[in-house]
């Protein structure tokens, strides 16, 4: 696979390029121009390799290797979230130095696609011919809401077997249920103007800002704020909302600055930071649950508090519910994807374990996840790749990257497993 390396790591540069972040809906781009121009860009690349390619409206695309009844997916996304703060590099620039590749969405999603479109393409030349037909689907909207999918189930049809590049090797045999909830915390006399923070559900907040209605510098200075004019600003450091762990919530300090001038505020502290409560003390095989408060406003006496929840596998979403109510506040369901659960010893999953432990020499077992991929659209999927163990996370961080060292050995890993499963 080496002869493909180099056209790979261009590809990927090129598609970071095109900030395919959510924008403003626009002419046969429903999730903005540079999402569309993103997907033309993919699907022009498999074009050009001799593959059949569809525009799907600007909502999806997919490219089609082999013919056959039955068919096999392949489910990625060019979408990606917001820059967020904190870059060393152009978000977008697509560098490429020091051996690797930089930019929004090299991990997460666009680098695993366009290795995937170039394993189909390795496939292609040595004369592969598949026993079904594999297609590798790209949307344009994973990080937002899917409906993408939602548009691709009504004008095509979607396999039930297959995977998504889009979460971590060795293989994923289940992922944690998705609740976004915005929770409403009413307070009269608040002690702040003006209060906001976060750029999308997902991501750990990175900075947050609040207009005090009386200023106090040395508490500020205590909490590690910065006072710039009649403002207070935090700075944290974003994550994805699956691991908030892996990022510093810059919300929580601005909160805490007024926590000793509103008993709301302290509520609001005490349910989300300290778990009053105990909601993260959910937990089965796939592990504990997380909360994230990842977006804040404060809107005409409401603090409105955004959080991302991954609830362990085996549960329901009215477990989590029963925890939320004890909070004693309003609050609304954004967004929801029940988890999903695969027997660890199906084909397809044994399949993926044998391919990664051949091109890594380790030995492993499935894993489960907090995140969510598009394997939940399938009535048979996993995720497989690309991060792994001991990677450093950079996923809805700033200086996102993925290295050329592993772009190659997704090339190896990604053909291997798509000519054993389709053969």
């Amino acid at each position: 696979m080496k002869e493909y390396l180099a056209s790979t790591v261009r590809s990927i540069s090129e598609s970071i390029r095109f900030d395919s972040s959510r924008q403003k809906k626009a002419r046969k781009a429903p999730f903005g121009k540079g999402a569309l121009e993103c997907l033309q860009h993919f699907l022009a690349l498999a074009q050009g390799m001799g593959f059949t390619v569809h525009n799907y409206d600007g909502y999806v695309g997919d490219v089609e290797f082999g013919e056959g009844k039955e068919s096999f997916a392949i489910l990625c996304h060019l979408d990606v979230v917001p820059a967020g703060n904190g870059w060393t590099k152009d978000p977008f620039g697509g560098v490429v130095s020091e051996g690797k590749i930089w930019g929004r969405g090299a991990v997460d999603d666009k680098g695993p696609a366009i290795c995937c479109l170039y394993a189909l393409k390795a496939l292609k030349d040595e004369g592969f011919i598949p026993s079904k037909k594999i297609k590798l689907i790209v949307g344009c909207n994973e990080e937002t809401g899917w409906a993408c999918i939602d548009h691709y189930k009504e004008v095509a049809v979607l396999p039930e077997t297959g995977f998504s590049p889009d979460a971590d090797f060795p293989v994923i045999y289940a992922e944690k249920g998705i609740l976004h909830v915005r929770l409403h915390f009413h307070l009269k006399k608040a002690p702040f103007s003006f209060l906001q923070g976060g750029s999308s559900s997902n991501m750990v907040c990175d900075l947050c800002e609040a207009t005090p209605r009386t200023m106090n510098v040395s508490r500020a200075n205590a909490l590690g704020l910065e006072v710039s004019k009649k403002k207070i600003v935090a700075r944290g450091k974003s994550a994805h909302g699956s691991t908030p762990e892996q990022g510093t919530n810059a919300i929580l300090p601005i909160l805490k600055y007024f926590e000793e001038k509103h008993e709301v505020v302290r509520n609001a502290i005490a349910c989300l930071f300290d778990d009053v409560h105990g909601i993260k003390n959910l937990k089965d095989e796939t592990g504990n649950l997380t909360i994230s408060p990842n977006i804040v406003k404060y809107r005409k006496h409401d603090l409105q508090i955004t959080c991302d929840i991954r609830y362990p596998a085996t549960m329901s979403a009215n477990d989590v519910h029963e925890v939320l109510k004890k909070f004693g506040v309003q609050y609304e369901t954004l967004h929801h994807q029940e988890p999903i659960m695969c027997d660890k010893k199906s084909p397809l999953i044994q399949t993926m374990l044998a391919v990664y432990e051949e091109c890594t020499g380790k030995k492993a077992e499935p894993i489960a996840i907090g995140g969510g991929t598009y394997a939940r659209a399938l009535k048979h999927g996993v995720a497989f790749g690309p991060e792994m163990a001991g990677d450093e996370a950079v996923v809805h961080q700033a200086d996102e990257y993925i290295t050329i060292e592993r772009v190659e050995l997704l090339l190896n890993i990604y053909r291997k497993a798509i000519k054993r499963l389709t053969a």
